[in-house]
């Protein structure tokens, strides 16, 4: 039994086959990765968002380019209450990402809401399965959807199997912090994770190349991500790249992330990417939605809540990237730096974002466009 995508009815629901040439190539596999998650853009686009630069009315991917972004993430939910995030939404959007040129990383929840360390609920959909059944449509599933992706001219560059996965997937089939850390349930979740894989690898002609991210969130946590990969590599999983988030609020300092990407870089040998990161601009507020970031406390010390902070925040975590040993920091995505409010839509983010409150651009993006080395911290 299986619950993947009727990919024949997906296409005749709006969406056909494209032409085999992207209208741009994005240089994608080596080059150092300055990226942003733009989940939201689709939705804040609808609702009326506007992004500026110089008090010109631009399209946001189109500035991300022009300040030399060259990859964008987008995480895709199995069936979420409304379209945000559903494989068509994502279809479209990944569309705009491969014609503009970028590269494309996919974030797969494996859930019909947010995933993170402490929420990863198996879609509704599979909610009754067996274990089995469970592992069955993981495949299946994966599979489709990459189907439908290539099918569109919109295949990732690197998939991500889960997001920020630390304590497992899919629970409670692959929980494993906890009284679920036990070898029966590490056993569960690399079986839940190489199907995935399998699902990608099988889905791909001789010519394609997609990497494999596994996403945790210890960005700072030397102890916590060695339990994670340890165990997970003892279990024969078999990827490419780590990623981390890396919030400082969260995560720790500078000084612990650079402790902690120079350590597993030299442990494992893999690619290291920050899959998330942030940093405010402001404290103030502009709607009416708590912001996720609102307190001095929250702040790291030596960067100010202010456009120049988050500037330097970025500059330095951008040079801590390009010096992990060995050239294995393969780079990090801000994100959603695009997650303004919009006329019936609140952000919590709106602090966090490279535009101010009126949509117009900051010149902290200018960190991006940098290829010097960042000040002593």
């Amino acid at each position: 039994m299986h619950t993947g995508f009727p990919i024949s009815l997906f296409l005749l629901g709006g969406l056909v086959a494209a032409s085999a040439n992207p209208l741009c190539a994005a240089e994608t596999h080596g080059a150092f990765i300055k990226g942003a998650d733009v989940s939201m853009l689709g939705q804040i686009e609808d609702r009326g968002g506007v992004f500026k630069e110089n008090g010109v009315p631009k399209d946001a991917l189109a500035i991300f380019k022009n300040h030399d972004l060259n990859y964008l993430r987008l995480r895709i939910w199995h069936s979420p209450k409304d379209t945000c995030n559903d494989l068509q939404a994502t279809v479209l959007m990944a569309r705009r990402i491969k014609a503009g040129g970028f590269g494309f990383l996919l974030d797969i929840h494996y859930s019909d809401t947010w995933a993170d360390p402490g929420n990863q609920i198996k879609p509704a959909a599979w909610d009754s399965l067996s274990y089995q059944a469970v592992r069955d449509s993981v495949y299946q599933y994966t599979h489709d959807m990459m189907s439908v992706l290539k099918s569109q001219d919109a295949l990732p560059d690197i998939v991500q199997i889960g997001n920020e996965i630390t304590c497992g997937m899919l629970w409670n089939d692959g929980r494993v912090c906890g009284e679920y850390n036990t070898p029966r349930q590490w056993t569960q979740l690399a079986e839940l994770i190489r199907e995935a894989i399998r699902g990608i690898r099988e889905s791909l002609d001789s010519g394609d190349t997609v990497k494999i991210m596994i996403h945790i969130d210890r960005g700072g946590d030397n102890i916590g991500s060695r339990w994670f990969f340890d165990t997970l590599l003892a279990h024969k999983v078999d990827f490419d790249i780590i990623g981390l988030s890396y919030y400082p609020w969260w995560h720790g300092s500078m000084k612990t992330l650079k402790v902690n990407v120079n350590d597993l870089a030299r442990r494992y040998g893999k690619e290291i990417i920050i899959a998330e990161t942030a940093y405010p601009w402001t404290l103030d507020w502009h709607d009416d939605t708590r912001n996720i970031v609102g307190d001095s406390s929250q702040l790291h010390v030596g960067y100010p809540s202010s456009v120049e902070g988050q500037k330097a925040f970025l500059t330095d975590l951008i040079d801590i990237m390009r010096h992990i040993p060995g050239s294995r920091g393969r780079g990090l995505f801000y994100w959603e730096p695009d997650y303004v409010c919009a006329p019936r839509l609140g952000s919590p983010w709106e602090n966090m974002t490279l535009f101010d409150f009126t949509g117009e651009l900051l010149n902290s993006i200018d960190a991006f466009d940098s290829t010097g080395s960042a000040s002593e911290r």
